[in-house]
This record gives structure tokens, sequence and C-alpha cells, in this order.
């Protein structure tokens, strides 16, 4: 393994499995994937976005986003409606019990990511949090 471990980007994809599994562990109960959880944190700051914007922001298939939405109006998380510039468009939104759920699983993924980083003191978390955001913003947009 030593071998694996001094290449950083096969580090990152071993981590980010780990990051997943614990987050998947915790949403478990509720019958969500962290892919659901992701899609309720992205609209929790915006007032609502079309299904292809929710695709190019979460880097998701488009194909999958339906599906995601398709669970979350299912659970009442989430809302489709109509869009104002375009009748043939629908905005996904936050419903209150979106809001609702985040709130009460925020304690839950703050638990699951202290697991993950239980071998760092706080100022490498903020570090290593804040060399990644770099990472995503110039990689992802």
């Amino acid at each position: 393994m030593r071998g694996l471990h001094s290449d950083t980007g096969y580090l990152l994809y071993r981590i980010g499995l780990r990051s997943g599994q614990l987050f998947n562990a915790f949403l478990q109960e509720s019958g969500l994937r962290l892919r659901h959880y992701a899609l309720l944190r992205y609209l929790a700051t915006s007032e609502g976005a079309l299904q292809r914007e929710l695709s190019a922001q979460l880097g998701y298939d488009p194909s999958a986003i339906v599906g995601l939405v398709d669970d979350l109006e299912k659970l009442g998380f989430a809302e489709r409606r109509p869009s104002p510039d375009d009748r043939r468009s629908r905005i996904v939104a936050l419903t209150e019990n979106g809001r609702t759920f985040l709130r009460d699983s925020h304690e839950a993924g703050r638990h699951a990511t202290n697991a993950l980083l239980q071998p760092l003191d706080p100022a490498e978390r903020d570090t290593l949090h804040t060399l990644l955001q770099r990472i995503a913003e110039t990689e992802l947009g």
C-alpha cells in the first residue's frame, strides 16, 4: 500500500470513498444517500434551480438528477414549480420539510466529518478545508 499512498490522487479518491460511506451510513435511516443530501444542501443556498442547472453545479448526470428530485419530492423535501421564465421548464425548490431535515441532520453530518478527520487537529482541519476549497473552486467552478 505504501506505493499507492504516495499518490495524492489515489489518496483523495480513497478518502472520498470513505467520506461517502460515513455520510451514507448516517443518512441510511432516512432512506437518503449522499447524492440526495448534496442536492438538498445546494437547494438550501438558492431560491430554486432548473434541473439542468443542478446537473451542472453538482456534476451529476441529468438523468440522475431526475431520479434524485423524484425521491426528494416523495419525501416532501423538494418540489418542482413552474419556471416564471419558461412554462415548459420546472424549478426545483427546497420545501420547509427539506429545510427541517437539513437542520436536524446537520449534527450527524458534522459527526461523520469529525470521524473522518479525527487524526487532524483543528488547525490542520482548517488548512485542509481551505486547500480543498481552493481546488474545488478552480476545478469545479
